[in-house]
């Protein structure tokens, strides 16, 4: 697999995600986790084998069967990475030093770095700083 491929792939079917808990929403229920960096990309089932190569490429990552059981849509298979250890020594570099053609995903790769670097900092640990990050993730695609 050739990096180019790779950032077509990401460009058109990739995303850059990280969750985090709504700092000002009070609820029982709450996720243990208070922020969470995902880098994914989801494929129909048929495209999964491609999901195993990009596996290989990155060697990091874990492919999930997901079900989708609306009208029109057919199952998926998703590739993902949130170990942080892989966020940070392959992911991250790989698309610093391949940047993606899409200025939506590009904008959506900048801030995810920014989140992922202040979550390395620990800055969500403080009520304030996981309300700005809030903010920053709601600038996202």
């Amino acid at each position: 697999m050739h990096h180019e491929y790779v950032l077509g792939l990401v460009d058109g079917e990739g995303s850059f995600t990280v969750y985090i808990r709504n700092p000002l929403e009070v609820t029982a229920r709450k996720r243990r986790v208070l922020v969470e960096p995902k880098f994914y990309i989801k494929l129909a089932e048929g495209d999964k084998d491609i999901l195993y190569t990009l596996q290989k490429f990155f060697s990091c990552g874990n492919i999930y069967f997901q079900k989708d059981s609306r009208p029109n849509h057919q199952h998926c298979y998703r590739y993902e990475v949130s170990k942080r250890d892989d966020l940070r020594e392959v992911i991250i570099p790989f698309f610093r030093k391949h940047s993606l053609r899409f200025p939506s995903k590009q904008r959506d790769f900048l801030l995810f770095c920014r989140l992922f670097r202040m979550i390395e900092q620990g800055i969500h640990k403080t009520k304030n700083g996981l309300e700005k990050m809030y903010r920053i993730k709601q600038r996202m695609h």
